[in-house]
């Protein structure tokens, strides 16, 4: 479940620094990362510069349970909002997560373009703004949204055995189109910002 997954992530990061002193940071018997199939040549931990860039986004907000269901409507208004605009994609679709709890979560759906509109966007919930930079981890889930709990899982246990510090937000980017692709053939990549 993606509840699940985020909590995982974030007791991570919790654990890499957010008001744990250095010994309540530390578990008894860390369990060993779960086993991922991924393909020899997909990055896990791999650190990477994330550069700013230009995006047309939705801010929203949902629930574990629809997760994915409410991600795909919002780059559904996203892709809607860019054609009304005339503005063109530059890059892959991403979901920046700016906040989570056990049953939902905060979200911009994000879409790259190589230029702002030239006009603001008509609707109050679409925005123009900049996308996340700095160090990050670079991970890559392949299959169903669903299932990136086991990905998840491994990350936040790469960020605790790493003592890394991650800042309090996380990126998706999804290599397939989340709006045209079958959920089981996602291709996603997930940064972790680190402070």
């Amino acid at each position: 479940m993606a509840a699940s997954r985020t909590v995982l992530l974030f007791i991570a990061i919790a654990l890499s620094g957010f008001g744990l002193p250095g010994a309540l940071a530390q578990t008894a018997n860390p369990s060993p990362p779960p086993a991922i199939a991924a393909p020899p040549d997909d990055p896990f931990g791999e650190q990477v510069t994330m550069t700013e860039r230009t995006i047309v986004y939705l801010e929203g907000s949902g629930a574990w349970d629809s997760a994915f269901e409410t991600i795909v409507g919002a780059f559904k208004s996203v892709y809607d909002a860019m054609d009304k605009l005339g503005a063109k994609s530059d890059g892959a679709p991403m979901t920046i997560y700016t906040a989570t709890s056990d049953t939902g979560f905060e979200f911009q759906a994000a879409v790259p373009v190589a230029q702002a509109p030239a006009s603001p966007p008509q609707s109050k919930n679409i925005k123009v703004g900049k996308s996340p930079a700095g160090t990050a981890l670079k991970f890559v889930h392949r299959g169903s949204y669903d299932e990136m709990d086991m990905t998840y899982e491994a990350i936040a246990h790469h960020l605790e055995e790493r003592n890394l510090e991650a800042k309090d937000l996380f990126l998706e980017q999804y290599m397939r189109d989340p709006v045209t692709t079958p959920e089981e053939d996602l291709v996603v990549e997930i940064y972790v910002p680190l402070k």
